[in-house]
């Protein structure tokens, strides 16, 4: 178990308290949103860990209650390491976040590579996000009885994002892309993933049945005719299909609501 040695903002002089048999003292430094994860006494500042050995970085991070799916970069003594690096006694650590908006190739990345055609997986909470996604044109898998297991195995398979508000399933070691949902409104944590992931420019709004997840295809009127409410025949000239479902769109009322929810949140993204 970790914890916090020295006194408030003695980080420097706690390391040269010495080293007790077995126990080591490191110097923690998180930068960006992953302080949202850290206990209030740990975020924003350096934080001086006293660990045992042996302890490897990821280890060390993950006990701090920061999931490895949301580390991309970190820095030991200003070397680029991978999570199974081991610490000793003295290090000091820098944690930063994705890094999808910037190049920053020459850095070693933790992650098997940046998912750039990203799809998404959401877990059994996140429903009405998942909805939101898909209304702007993002592939996003969602069954609200998807297990941990279940959404582990998709995230896996099928190359998407895990989408979820528990920390735990981030930690399991099989998950490589993944992203911990911070806000509780849905319309806040679409705009969290969006700009968290730098998605506005990929923004293609009604391409996806809001059902199921299928794409949508142009469609004529006869085709979809006996599908159709008497209001809807006699008012609207252009439908939409969903390939998977079946499901029919029109631009009505509804679609206006729809329309305006994409507005607020490309206004939001800037």
């Amino acid at each position: 178990m970790t914890k916090l040695a020295g006194r408030p903002g003695g980080a420097a002089d706690a390391l040269t308290q010495g080293q007790t048999r077995g126990v080591i003292r490191v110097m923690f430094r998180f930068y960006a949103e992953l302080n949202d994860l850290l206990p209030e006494h740990r975020a924003q500042q350096t934080s001086v860990l006293e660990l045992p050995l042996p302890t490897t970085v990821g280890d060390a991070i993950e006990s701090l209650g920061v999931p490895h799916t949301e580390a991309d970069v970190i820095v030991v003594n200003g070397d680029s390491v991978g999570f199974d690096r081991l610490l000793a006694d003295g290090d000091r650590v820098a944690v930063y976040p994705v890094f999808e908006a910037i190049d920053v190739s020459p850095i070693v990345h933790l992650r098997p590579e940046p998912l750039r055609d990203v799809r998404f997986v959401a877990d059994v909470h996140l429903g009405k996000l998942a909805r939101l996604l898909r209304l702007c044109g993002f592939d996003c898998r969602y069954r609200n009885d998807f297990d941990d297991d279940e959404l582990v195995d998709i995230s896996l398979a099928e190359r998407r994002v895990l989408l979820t508000k528990d920390r735990g399933l981030l930690k399991r070691r099989a998950v490589t892309h993944g992203c911990l949902v911070h806000n509780q409104d849905p319309f806040e944590q679409a705009v969290e993933i969006v700009r968290r992931l730098d998605l506005a420019g990929s923004i293609e709004p009604f391409t996806r049945c809001l059902a199921c997840n299928g794409m949508l295809d142009d469609t004529d009127k006869e085709a979809v005719l006996s599908r159709l409410p008497p209001a809807v025949e006699q008012d609207h000239e252009r439908f939409s299909r969903c390939r998977d479902c079946g499901r029919v769109y029109w631009p009505g009322s509804h679609h206006e609501r729809l329309e305006a929810i994409v507005d607020r949140l490309r206004s939001y993204l800037g």
